[in-house]
């Protein structure tokens, strides 16, 4: 199943994109044992206009959708691993995870999610969640392909 990131906000060269480039290509390595990967990263500009819409016209088709918010639920590393495997055995072959804006996300795109997720109650800034996710995601294939990266 491949995966886009799909995140307001351009990234600058600096400590968290070389986080975010390390993740995922340990997810692709991992994750290709496991039917997980690549992923790719797809950016929207913040500064011009409707950036929601914009979001949400560069979300693949037929991908099953993820919206990273605030609001959502939190889950541990292993049921995230979960999700990830039930729409991979589910036939899904795309999964998109939108990371919104400092407004968040438009209302329409939250309805439209297969899910919504937290991570965590405090509110990060976009960059930052695009670390911690790529790092989950790496975890999920780490921990789908039995390697010891995960300790619980």
């Amino acid at each position: 199943m491949r995966i886009t990131l799909c995140a307001v906000g351009r990234m600058r060269k600096g400590p968290e994109q070389a986080l975010v480039d390390d993740y995922l290509a340990r997810l692709a390595r991992t994750g290709r044992s496991v039917g997980l990967g690549p992923a790719d990263i797809v950016e929207v500009d913040e500064r011009r206009g409707d950036a929601g819409a914009r979001l949400a016209r560069a979300l693949p088709d037929g991908a099953r959708l993820c919206v990273l918010d605030e609001r959502g639920r939190a889950l541990t590393s292993r049921d995230f691993a979960a999700l990830l495997a039930g729409w991979r055995d589910g036939g899904a072959g795309r999964a998109a995870f939108a990371i919104g804006g400092a407004d968040g996300h438009d209302d329409g795109l939250v309805e439209r999610a297969d899910s919504v997720l937290s991570l965590g109650p405090m509110v990060w800034p976009h960059m930052l969640a695009r670390v911690m996710l790529a790092e989950q995601l790496y975890r999920a294939a780490a921990i789908l392909a039995g390697t010891p990266y995960h300790r619980d």
